[in-house]
């Protein structure tokens, strides 16, 4: 049991990280238990809840002996007190009993997990995925550990399941299992298609091709299809930005799509699928798109009446600036 870790701080602000963050620790434990010996009991109690005394109940040794896992769960939330009584523990931490404490990284109780980082507690990284190159990784990370074939593993493929799912991540390792275990982990792109028909024509990276390709119909068609069957307003505006981002960060650059590729962060399919699009623009009409999108971004996060009329009046102005900016650029 002296190899894993007494103490363990989960620090970040995805749930879904977090919670699967604090299960591996629970299997760690578990494989470390001696042969025989009684599987040890998971406690858990929020942040809020935690006093002095629930720390000790949570940190204390069951009647019938073995391993205790005690989580923290929003660990921000612990009071100043309790803080102090967390981090008296963690320099004296009990025998055969492991705690994890899940911090959001945020500056609300920060006290509790720069202590913990000062008495060099192990860190597992549990922050939202936000950048599209991320996402990716993950995707074909998921696929990976549920025994995917290398082809079925690539950027392709996993680009593919996040225009069909969205970026929540709890639901792209759902769909990631899924589909292995339903294609012998064999998976295409036709395959996800098939799949998730009904939903990829809904994602928002369909609303932003439209958008891009200065098509105001198509795109106001498939934004309003998305809304009316639930896809949130925040992943269509990012795609919305990602598609203006990769466009003008491809429209500049020369040289190969394998060249670029690390260079910009992009598949090279990726780069060559913006380059076709870039043709339509010109620096003027990409750099007044960014704008738009830079405003849309704060606008369907809370900063809008109505989500819905912002992201239309956004895929209108584009597809203007599109069909003006006709072009190399």
């Amino acid at each position: 049991m002296a190899a894993l870790e007494p103490i363990r701080l989960i620090l970040g602000d995805d749930e879904f990280l977090a919670e699967r963050a604090a299960a591996e620790y629970v299997k760690a434990v578990r494989a470390e238990m001696p042969e025989g010996d009684p599987a040890p009991a998971v406690n858990r109690v929020s942040g809020a809840d935690l006093t002095a005394g629930a720390l000790t109940e949570l940190t204390s040794p069951t009647l019938f002996g073995g391993a205790v896992v005690g989580i923290v769960e929003s660990g921000q939330d612990v009071d100043k007190d309790t803080i102090a009584a967390v981090l008296a523990y963690a320099k004296q931490p009990a025998p055969e009993i492991y705690l994890a404490v899940c911090h959001n990284g945020g500056n609300k109780g920060k006290a509790l997990s720069e202590g913990l980082k000062k008495l060099d507690v192990p860190i597992v990284r549990a922050a939202k995925i936000k950048r599209q190159p991320d996402r990716v990784a993950f995707v074909r990370g998921e696929l990976r550990d549920a025994g995917a074939s290398p082809r079925s593993a690539s950027a392709e493929i996993a680009d593919t399941i996040i225009q069909a799912v969205g970026s929540d991540l709890r639901e792209l390792a759902s769909a990631c299992a899924q589909l292995v275990a339903d294609t012998d982990g064999k998976i295409t792109q036709e395959s996800v298609a098939q799949y998730y028909s009904g939903r990829a024509e809904v994602s928002g990276f369909t609303v932003a091709d439209a958008t891009i390709a200065g098509d105001a119909a198509e795109a106001l068609g498939a934004l309003r299809w998305a809304m009316q069957v639930g896809v949130d307003p925040v992943p269509i505006a990012d795609a919305l930005a990602m598609a203006v981002r990769n466009l003008s960060r491809v429209a500049s650059e020369r040289g190969g799509a394998a060249q670029l590729a690390g260079q910009l962060g992009m598949a090279p399919w990726q780069i060559e699928k913006a380059r076709k699009q870039a043709r339509n623009w010109t620096a003027d009409s990409l750099a007044e798109a960014m704008q738009v999108c830079a405003r849309l971004n704060g606008e369907v996060k809370g900063g809008a009446d109505d989500r819905g009329w912002a992201l239309e009046h956004a895929i209108l102005q584009i597809t203007r600036l599109s069909a003006a900016g006709r072009g190399r650029v």
